[in-house]
């Protein structure tokens, strides 16, 4: 199964973006967090490409893709989801799964809700849409949150350090010694790049938006009930198990599953997550199709 790498110019951002399968297939948008880019799904793309066609573009401030620096380009989520709608219909996608993980949840869940019926399905790998998926670990984001001073902002400054981004975000909660240091390292080098800690920033303070949304995410869930798929690292610290169960409220039907990780369940569990999400759009999907 090849990868093949394209950009795509959508108004002052040009958009990287991975893409395999068939391109008559059912098509899968995959939706990367923080701190990462669409390299999380190196090892996914492969396992869902055969059946279908599989897109996963870095967001604005991420990755590969070129966008202005801060002050010609607001970066907050209302903007990014805002970017990656315009790439969706410049590609004429009109009928899509979202897989959605971190803040690729909130920026899914916004254009769902703004296009219910483009929406095939939704997968959700610790992608949080709940108050009570929050764990411990964002107190100092909140902070900020609440209060965002310059001291709140830097001390949120020591989550995007090397260190940082290796224990807390990939390593805990998963086992090590299975962790590629690819994902981790082009991380770190990304974060590196001019201007890309204070925009990462502007999104820490700007994630409060995200929960302030939460009532609309869950009316749409509640109103269309999409068929939904949320697979959880169960040991991570960041979005806790309860996240994933929460959607049983507005999804009843929603299946859930637990793999043995984190954060990056990706890193030490693609072929698992892959398996279940074969089995489970293509049950889902073809159920549509009658």
């Amino acid at each position: 199964m090849s990868i093949t790498y394209r950009t795509l110019q959508v108004g002052d951002v040009e958009i990287f973006y991975r893409e395999a399968g068939p391109a008559d297939g059912p098509v899968i948008i995959l939706l990367h967090g923080f701190p990462t880019a669409s390299h999380m799904f190196r090892d996914l793309m492969p396992v869902l490409g055969h059946g279908y066609r599989v897109i996963a573009p870095d967001l604005p401030g991420f990755g590969n893709t070129t966008a202005p620096p801060r002050g010609q380009f607001e970066y907050t989520f209302d903007n990014l989801a805002a970017t990656i709608d315009a790439f969706l219909e410049a590609l004429q996608l009109d009928r899509y799964v979202l897989y959605i993980f971190d803040y690729g949840a909130p920026i899914g869940l916004r254009i769902a809700s703004k296009h219910p019926g483009r929406v095939a399905a939704i997968v959700s790998q610790n992608g949080n849409a709940y108050l009570e998926g929050f764990g411990n670990a964002w107190s100092m984001w909140q902070a900020y949150w609440r209060e965002p001073t310059a001291a709140h902002r830097e001390a949120c400054r020591a989550s995007l350090c090397p260190d940082t981004v290796r224990n807390w975000q990939y390593f805990d909660g998963s086992d090590r010694a299975r962790v590629s240091p690819d994902g981790y390292t082009l991380d770190i080098a990304y974060m590196a790049r001019s201007g890309r800690m204070e925009i990462q920033l502007d999104l820490i303070l700007d994630y409060r938006s995200n929960v302030a949304l939460y009532p609309v995410f869950q009316a749409y869930l509640r109103q269309h009930r999409p068929p939904l798929l949320a697979v959880w690292g169960r040991k991570d610290a960041h979005f806790v198990p309860a996240g994933a169960l929460a959607f049983r409220t507005d999804v009843p039907d929603a299946e859930i599953h637990f793999v043995d990780a984190g954060h990056f369940a990706l890193e030490t569990c693609a072929a698992e997550i892959g398996a279940l999400i074969l089995d489970f759009l293509g049950r889902v999907l073809e159920q549509r199709r009658r």
